[in-house]
């Protein structure tokens, strides 16, 4: 890549060809490459203040709250409907403000939730209602992600676009294991001394700094949006207008996506949210803290594998295998719980939840590797005269990115859906009742449209 194609952090990129090798080799990776390895910290602080609440609010009857169950789970589960929300306006801003920027903006907008919290958890007099808001603010977080996973996918070449969006979406969603191994250990230190503020005393008489729950990520959050400014890029190439970009609302393909990803990211983030207080209403003896953080770890660290090897043996076919397995996990859950036929057991409820969690992991990247060889293939057959030109691997870009994006927003849903099923009528038994029947309708769209011999689009 000659000298013109290259660019700086901070700077507008005019010329973006990461299909043509020659452009790749010669410089093209070595920028995608930086620009990742900043989108990466910046998702997983975003993760972290989303998900916050699943660790404060086992601790917050701790410290004189005295709120129901009912009301902590609204707590867990409001940032993921924020999140999901905002997810459907993020996913189209990269195009329209460029992926610098609105990386920088959306992740400096995380200090609001993570200092609010910092003080409104050292007023025993806080009101429910305030908290609430807080939460929902905690939602920036999670909507950042489509915008995230949006901007990256611009930077990729097709056949590297499973690996790439595995590891940014893989090691970002870490954050949420980052975040419930961490607080329990911050919340009981005076790491920012008398700035920090006055710990909380239990009942018990342990001190308990829970405004380190919010305090912790400031700092970061501030170091990566300066970074976010100064290194990362902005292509001009992936510039749309909403309009533009809209036409995804039309494409069948997309909506099914949206199911198929709801069913491994939805239920990655909507049992991370519900794990700690699942653990602690199945198994009372035991204290989720010190072990719900490795459901998110592993669910995280085996994203970038799914990734890999769908690019490897095709999406489609890890997609429909994987979610076999994830039904199989669910009942294995549920036989393990406590009935009044037996006491149950939590090494194998545990157990079993790992093997959940990883599914939901592989599946998350197998899911995503499958979108842009999709919309290549539909975009190709629809304008077989442009095949290899430069136009069309545009708008195979632009039209991928936002499904991304759109599906990611869908997806998150799950964050709050998850934990109102299981603190609603439904109960635990009859919520992973209902994600079996839905698996099993994933199962039949993967095969149906993806992955049988004869399949529709076979990816």
């Amino acid at each position: 890549m000659s000298g013109k194609y290259y660019t700086k952090g901070g700077k507008l990129i005019t010329d973006w060809r990461p299909e043509v090798d020659e452009f790749w080799q010669n410089g093209g990776k070595k920028v995608a490459t930086r620009n990742l390895w900043i989108s990466i910290p910046a998702l997983l602080l975003a993760f972290a203040v989303w998900m916050v609440w699943s660790a404060v609010i086992v601790n917050l009857p701790d410290i004189g709250f005295s709120f129901d169950d009912g009301q902590l789970f609204w707590l867990a589960a409001l940032p993921g409907l924020t999140g999901a929300t905002l997810r459907i306006f993020y996913s189209f801003m990269v195009p329209i403000f460029g992926g610098r920027r609105w990386t920088a903006i959306s992740t400096a907008s995380l200090l609001i939730p993570a200092l609010w919290m910092g003080f409104a958890v050292q007023n025993p007099d806080t009101p429910f209602m305030i908290f609430a808001i807080i939460a929902l603010l905690c939602g920036f977080g999670g909507a950042n992600f489509s915008s995230s996973m949006s901007n990256i996918s611009f930077f990729y070449p097709k056949a590297e676009q499973g690996t790439a969006l595995g590891l940014n979406a893989g090691l970002g969603n870490l954050g949420v294991s980052v975040m419930q191994f961490a607080i329990p250990i911050v919340i009981g230190l005076g790491v920012f001394g008398a700035l920090g503020g006055a710990p909380q005393i239990t009942a018990t008489g342990k001190a308990l700094y829970l405004q380190n729950a919010g305090f912790i990520w400031v700092p970061f959050i501030a170091l990566v949006s300066v970074l976010a400014w100064f290194m990362m890029n902005d292509i001009s190439s992936a510039k749309a207008s909403f309009k533009d970009q809209s036409v995804i609302f039309k494409r069948k393909h997309n909506w099914i996506m949206c199911i198929l990803y709801m069913a491994t990211f939805g239920s990655f983030i909507g049992f991370s949210a519900a794990f700690p207080m699942l653990i602690r209403n199945a198994f009372p003896d035991i204290n989720p803290l010190k072990y719900a953080f490795l459901g998110p770890f592993v669910g995280a660290i085996f994203r970038p594998l799914g990734g890999w090897i769908a690019d490897k043996i095709g999406g489609a076919r890890v997609t429909f295998w994987n979610y076999i397995v994830m039904v199989l996990a669910v009942v294995s859950v549920m036989y393990f719980l406590p009935s009044d036929a037996h006491p149950g057991s939590f090494v194998g409820y545990f157990i079993s939840f790992m093997v959940l969690f990883i599914t939901t992991g592989i599946g998350n990247g197998s899911t995503f590797s499958m979108i842009p060889n999709i919309f290549r293939t539909f975009l190709e057959r629809r304008h077989p005269s442009r095949v290899g030109t430069e136009a069309l691997f545009i708008e195979i870009r632009k039209e991928s990115a936002a499904v991304v994006g759109f599906t990611a927003a869908i997806a998150a849903y799950g964050a709050f859906f998850v934990p109102k099923m299981f603190g609603s009528g439904l109960g635990i038994n009859g919520t992973f009742v209902a994600l079996i029947i839905f698996y099993v309708i994933c199962i039949v769209l993967t095969w149906w449209y993806y992955s049988r011999g004869n399949a529709e689009i076979p990816c």
